[in-house]
């Protein structure tokens, strides 16, 4: 069936969205009803979206004008844009939420005729890693570089001495406040980290401490977000980028500020003359009329207080039983990383209500003890456990064309050990779709605030992350939710757009160490410490 528009998902005489799924098998009256009830939890109309927008637009001022709000937009002191000819060999390593990510780029430009190789190898966090301490993060962190320089024969190539070390760009992707480009203290941890002596602390100095301890042979330049590299790197190849977005385990978004002294554009930017006056000169060589900034937005904590957004007792139970409690509510309710789980979570609800599973249920009890011997046999532990379900899951479940949907019954056999029957197949095809088309209307959310406070009214979006890049429906609910929340219509046809981002967390930050580099030989240090 063609593509239902957001405007006609809701009936004018019912909450019920219309989905986009056909049907295969009626449900049942009780399981039916239960459908009608989350349908309802679910949806966020276009009016919600817009007090959503409206609220959000003044918590990104409250964050430009004063630390400590919900929403902190770090300065990043990445100043402009790249210009394309950057040039020379660096390293950048990505601490993801499930990867660390290390890789060597090599050459000159990064555009369409750029001539640059870029070598990279992954190390899959442990899982024990994320609740550790510092000393074993970075420890972690060295050890892997230290394989990679070796495994590509660097170590001999380069030395400790200040002139002879490799520069490295380190992407951290975790809310940060950076008084220069090279350090930065972690505000608090996200993505279901909880790292202990971190917190409150200088990255950089405990990552160079570690790095000391290894003598090796590196030069920590530059620390930058995810979506401050995505937004650079991808600016090159496309002049039309305004932002740069990550929708994936986390969700962010960056954007160029203008940096204007009377009136503050930046209120709680505090520059003496002489670096205003060094801003001016370095407009000049660049060709900017006036100089920006990158902002980090670090939007995943927006609405901590429970203002505006539609929580639902699900949402309130991933909440709850997360490792920070009463933080990162906006993330929390479209996020990759929460996505499953509150699916898994309303299915858990469901089987103790046994309106679902029923063949499997009758050993998990109605006020949620223990599972018995016959459900343990069956695989009802495998639902009972907190995130065996990724979002993954959901998206297999929304793109499955199988006959029968025979994919998706693999899916539930593999990862809960279930058989479900055509109903209960129907009902969690409706339910997956009920919880993505949500969270990609609140992504919409965001970006929508910040076009709406930059007065910006055309251009991309380079998203990233594994959301953005794998849902196969995400990017047109998106474009949908912004269009109601811009009145435009139909957002598929809008002037803003999200387009696939270019590798931030490799190109995008050696660029920036480039940059950095470059900013330096010119003079103009504002944000990099003394020479």
């Amino acid at each position: 069936m063609p593509p239902i528009s957001s405007l006609d998902l809701v009936a004018s005489d019912s909450w019920r969205q219309r989905s986009e799924l056909s049907s295969m098998a009626d449900l049942p009256p009780d399981l039916d009803s239960a459908m009608s009830a989350l349908d309802q939890q679910f949806w966020v109309s276009t009016a919600k979206l817009k007090d959503i927008v409206a609220r959000f637009r003044e918590e990104l001022k409250e964050g430009l004008e004063k630390e400590g709000g919900n929403i902190p937009m770090n300065l990043s002191w990445v100043l402009g844009l790249s210009s394309g000819r950057e040039k020379g060999r660096f390293l950048a390593i990505d601490l993801g939420g499930t990867n660390l990510r290390v890789c060597l780029k090599d050459g000159s430009g990064h555009g369409p005729n750029g001539k640059h190789t870029l070598t990279q190898t992954k190390y899959t966090l442990p899982a024990t890693l994320k609740t550790s301490s510092a000393d074993h993060l970075w420890t972690f962190i060295t050890d892997a570089l230290a394989t990679f320089l070796s495994d590509h024969n660097l170590s001999d190539k380069y030395t400790t001495a200040p002139s002879h070390r490799l520069p490295l760009g380190f992407t951290f992707s975790y809310p940060a406040t950076q008084h220069r480009i090279d350090h930065g203290i972690l505000q608090r941890w996200t993505k279901g980290f909880d790292i202990a002596g971190v917190e409150g602390e200088d990255v950089t100095a405990q990552f160079r401490s570690h790095l000391a301890a290894k003598n090796l042979p590196v030069d920590l330049v530059c620390l930058v977000n995810d979506t401050v590299g995505a937004m650079i790197a991808s600016a090159y190849n496309d002049p039309q980028t305004i932002a740069g977005a990550i929708f994936g385990t986390g969700c962010n978004a960056a954007y160029m500020q203008s940096l204007v002294r009377e009136p503050a554009s930046v209120p709680k930017l505090e520059l003496r003359e002489d670096e205003w006056e060094a801003l001016d000169r370095e407009g000049k060589q660049t060709g900017q009329e006036t100089v920006k900034m990158a902002i980090n937005c670090e939007y995943g904590a927006f609405d901590n207080a429970l203002r505006v957004l539609p929580r639902t007792e699900f949402d309130d139970a991933v909440d709850r039983e997360s490792p920070r409690p009463g933080e990162q509510a906006f993330e929390k309710m479209s996020a990759g990383l929460y996505l499953g789980e509150i699916f898994r979570l309303v299915l858990v609800g469901l089987v103790r209500r046994e309106l679902l599973f029923t063949q499997n249920s009758k050993s998990m009890s109605k006020d949620g003890g223990e599972l018995g011997k016959e459900a343990e046999e069956r695989g009802l532990e495998k639902l009972k456990k907190p995130y065996t379900i990724d979002t993954g899951f959901l998206s297999a479940i929304e793109d499955d064309e199988s006959p029968q949907f025979r994919q998706t019954r693999d899916l539930f056999n593999k990862i809960l050990h279930l058989s479900p029957s055509d109903p209960e197949i129907e009902f969690c095809r409706r339910l997956a779709e009920l919880i993505a088309v949500r969270g990609a209307r609140l992504c919409a959310c965001g970006i929508a605030a910040i076009c709406l406070n930059e007065g910006i009214q055309q251009g991309h979006v380079a998203a990233d992350g594994s959301v953005a890049n794998k849902h196969p429906k995400f990017k047109r609910r998106w474009a949908e939710a912004l269009g109601e929340i811009l009145d435009w219509g139909d957002g598929n046809d809008g002037p803003i757009r999200l387009t696939s981002a270019e590798d931030g967390s490799g190109v995008g930050v050696a660029v920036i160490a480039a940059m950095t580099l470059e900013r330096a030989q010119r003079g103009v240090r504002i944000g990099m410490g003394e020479s």
